[in-house]
């Protein structure tokens, strides 16, 4: 199949996901994909500023909001500890503001410099929640949970990036975090790849990430002259690399160990 064609299967459909947090590195892995649905969001909501990729775009804005709204509520449900409590009680009011932003007014590029600034405390607040889940975890795998987590949200992170540069928002802070999330990214896939947990079913998934990561990084390169195809190309790549990293995640959070 096309990149393409692959693109819309994966916007089409939901992220597979329990109705409550079945264990610690089902927490973790959900706590992870509330970081990575901050940095979506903004990338669908600034994909219809620029008009790419439209249909897409609004479908993946919508149900990204509704998986954040339900996974927010199980992280609440489920945690341990005071601590996790009131770091999802803050998170639910950052959502609270961050939301307001997303549905208030239709996407414009004079309301993408304050999206960008009330998603970076919901992120920020996400990843507080991961970090938290995973030291009570305290084991190996629950860590490597964690990194293959933040492999989608720092996808979705760039492509944000990639297109407020476009945008001419803040253009010199998005080529700084694009280039600081690309090395975290390549980084993180060699710590993946080399874990001893790593199973066989593991490294071929990360081996299809690693062929993913090709199209995404040629898309990455066209962000001083992203016209209308790299518009594009950098939606459906990132949606393709998001993809791979969630069912490695998924994996990893499987393992028992």
């Amino acid at each position: 199949m096309k990149r393409r064609e692959l693109l819309l299967l994966a916007a089409a459909a939901p992220f597979a996901a329990q109705a409550q947090v079945l264990d610690l590195n089902d927490a973790i892995n959900k706590a992870g994909r509330q970081r990575m649905l901050s940095q979506r969001m903004a990338k669908a909501w600034l994909a219809l500023v620029h008009k790419t990729e439209s249909g897409t775009a609004k479908a993946v804005l919508e149900r990204s909001m509704a998986l954040f709204d339900r996974q927010l509520v199980e992280l609440k449900a489920y945690a341990p500890n005071a601590e996790l409590r009131k770091t999802y009680a803050d998170l639910e009011t950052a959502w609270s503001d961050y939301k307001a932003l997303l549905v208030g007014k239709l996407p414009s590029q004079d309301g993408a410099a304050g999206l960008l600034n009330t998603d970076a405390r919901v992120l920020a607040l996400a990843h507080q929640g991961t970090v938290q889940y995973e030291a009570v975890s305290n084991k190996p795998v629950g860590k490597l949970v964690n990194v293959a987590g933040r492999q989608r949200m720092l996808s979705q992170r760039m492509a944000k990036y990639f297109y407020a540069a476009a945008l001419k928002v803040e253009p010199a802070q998005a080529q700084t975090e694009i280039g600081k999330a690309r090395t975290e990214f390549l980084s993180a896939m060699e710590l993946l790849r080399n874990a001893p947990e790593a199973t066989a079913p593991i490294k071929d998934q990360l081996a299809l990430a690693d062929n993913q990561w090709l199209f995404f990084d040629m898309a990455l390169k066209e962000i001083n002259t992203a016209g209308p195809k790299a518009l594009s190309d950098m939606f459906v790549t990132s949606e393709n690399l998001l993809s791979v990293m969630d069912r490695i995640t998924g994996l990893y959070a499987g393992l028992k160990a």
